[in-house]
């Protein structure tokens, strides 16, 4: 039997840093791993693991919470404790955590249970707890976990036999990469070389079907939303270049038209202050509701306060054409009454999923005042024929608890959307700075079998799925839809930043990488997603 290596893990905080690393993020928990208890190197890029939550207000508002002096022990049946100190955002000590310490618990570094606050005296190994030997299997899937995953080889034969051009045709090729997940690519063959009536070995190169978009795509605009309607490409999105006034359409036969510098921005829906559209034309969503083309968005009248609205396409219309849209109406609840009467609603979204249609929301009460609630996500039903009114009351989903969600003043769930595969529904949400670089996506999963309004067939992930250290240059990336290209494979657009001061909104589009495990990732850079020397290929193709 082979020796089992020994690894190491240790967990501790980083120094708060408000210009480049804040206090909600700074005092949360961090790991790393050794192979020698001395060397130790971060997971997760060095960006926090294990966030602890805030508390809510007898005034509904929250108080973020961090955690100090983490400390990592063995408890028995294969189970590790990961304690410490409860702080405020500031990383000075709770007054009402004084001599306790808040615990988790984990089998495998990779899923963690909140366990609550527990007298310290009852935990004594937490004070001199620096690290922690764990089994070399249970280290190895967590290192994977937590590290970023890249290309690493690439499947395609020297030799490839063929009959005709068709069958050159279907031939595609395995990307592979670090965490030992295979990706199928298309192949683009210049077949200039090739004689297809006359049997031999010729010499073939071929464009590897993985486009990539360099970052920025478009600058000004937020909220990206990607939509491919009767064979033709359509763009729309937050236009901050006219400070949020007015929705604009791009039309293209490719995604790459849809960011030229020629395109049209076709508008669609004007400044009108007769019908009450005036500012915060915010977040418009292109979605297919029973068979009709739909826009969500939210609007303000001379009154700031945006309102979530709905639209639809006339039969047969054309997208960028303002008279092919049906006059928007406002969300309204299942009696009738306003959304979101004294609050503000923004950033909704649907889900159809095999256990009914849903609308998910962002609702905000005391915006900009003490009594400040932070932005919820709600989710309700609704009936496909009448996807404006909702067919139940609305359930709180979630709300920005933890650190990285409510960090350095702000406190944000909002920009929900999701994706249904293998009947898991994947909605990814934003938390943080909406106009700073802490912007980062959160992750809620359901089985799409279950019942969505059930707060307890939701998952939500404690650590954020994309943040500023996923991909150098793009800071605060957020506000993502989905949608699949025309090679099949899903992708994500989103906006991040250029700069980590500067703030202007600019949008990103990326694959969706599929681990070995199934879990999407979100973070691979144009590097990690294909090496440069596996692009463009050349191969013998042999004609019988």
């Amino acid at each position: 039997m082979d020796k089992q290596k020994k690894i190491f893990f240790s967990v501790y905080n980083r120094e708060a840093n408000p210009e480049e690393y804040p206090g909600g993020l700074a005092y949360s928990v961090h790991m790393a791993y050794s192979t020698d208890g001395f060397k130790f190197q971060p997971l997760n890029k060095n960006y926090g693991i294990v966030f602890e939550k805030g508390d809510i207000s007898n005034q509904d508002t929250i108080i973020p919470k961090g955690v100090r002096n983490p400390k990592i022990f063995y408890m028995d049946q294969g189970t590790y404790g990961i304690c410490g100190q409860r702080t405020y955002e500031d990383g000075s000590l709770e007054d009402s955590a004084i001599n306790k310490v808040v615990l988790w618990t984990t089998k495998d570094f990779i899923h963690f249970e909140r366990m609550g606050l527990i007298e310290s005296r009852l935990i004594k190994q937490w004070k001199h707890a620096e690290f922690v030997e764990v089994e070399e299997e249970i280290a190895q899937k967590a290192i994977t976990h937590w590290r970023p995953v890249r290309n690493t080889d690439f499947k395609l034969p020297d030799t490839i036999e063929v009959k005709n051009e068709e069958e050159l045709d279907a031939i595609t090729a395995k990307a592979v990469y670090s965490d030992g997940s295979e990706v199928e690519k298309k192949l683009y063959w210049d077949k200039s070389t090739i004689d297809f009536q006359r049997s031999g070995t010729y010499e073939a190169c071929a464009r590897v079907g993985q486009k990539s978009f360099v970052f920025p795509l478009a600058k000004g605009y937020g909220d990206p939303v990607l939509l491919r309607w009767e064979d033709k490409w359509y763009f729309v999105a937050t236009n901050d270049n006219l400070d949020d006034i007015g929705i604009y359409v791009r039309q293209g036969d490719c995604i790459e038209d849809l960011f030229k510098d020629d395109v049209v921005e076709n508008l669609i829906l004007p400044l009108d202050k007769k019908r009450g559209f005036v500012q915060t034309f915010w977040a418009p969503e292109f979605h297919v509701i029973g068979g009709e083309l739909y826009i969500l968005f939210a609007v303000s009248g001379e009154m700031w306060g945006p309102q979530c609205h709905i639209m639809k396409l006339k039969k047969g219309a054309s997208i960028i054409c303002e008279e092919s849209w049906e006059n928007p109406i406002p969300v309204v609840r299942k009696d009738g009454s306003p959304l979101a009467p004294n609050a503000i609603s923004l950033d909704m979204t649907y889900i159809g999923a095999a256990s009914g249609s849903y609308m998910v929301w962002s609702y905000r009460k005391n915006i900009g005042t003490p009594l400040d609630t932070g932005s919820m996500l709600y989710i309700a039903t609704i009936d496909e024929k009448e996807p404006w009114k909702l067919t139940s009351e609305p359930v709180l989903l979630t709300r920005p608890l933890y650190g990285w969600e409510n960090v350095d003043g702000t406190i944000n769930n909002e920009g929900p959307y999701c994706f249904v595969k293998n009947h898991t529904v994947y909605l990814t949400y934003s938390g943080g700075a909406a106009n700073g670089y802490t912007y980062a996506l959160g992750l809620l999963t359901a089985d799409e079998r279950e019942n969505l309004l059930d707060i307890n067939s939701w998952t939500k992930r404690i650590t954020p799925v994309l943040t500023y250290y996923s991909v150098p240059g793009e800071y605060g990336p957020g506000h993502n839809s989905f949608f699949i290209n025309e090679d099949g494979e899903l992708m994500i657009a989103y906006h991040g930043e250029t700069d980590i001061k500067e703030h202007l909104r600019c949008d990103g589009i990326r694959r969706v990488h599929f681990r070995k495990d199934g879990q999407p990732d979100f973070e691979l850079s144009n590097e990690q997603e294909l090496k440069e020397e596996y692009r463009m290929i050349q191969r013998k193709i042999v004609v019988k």
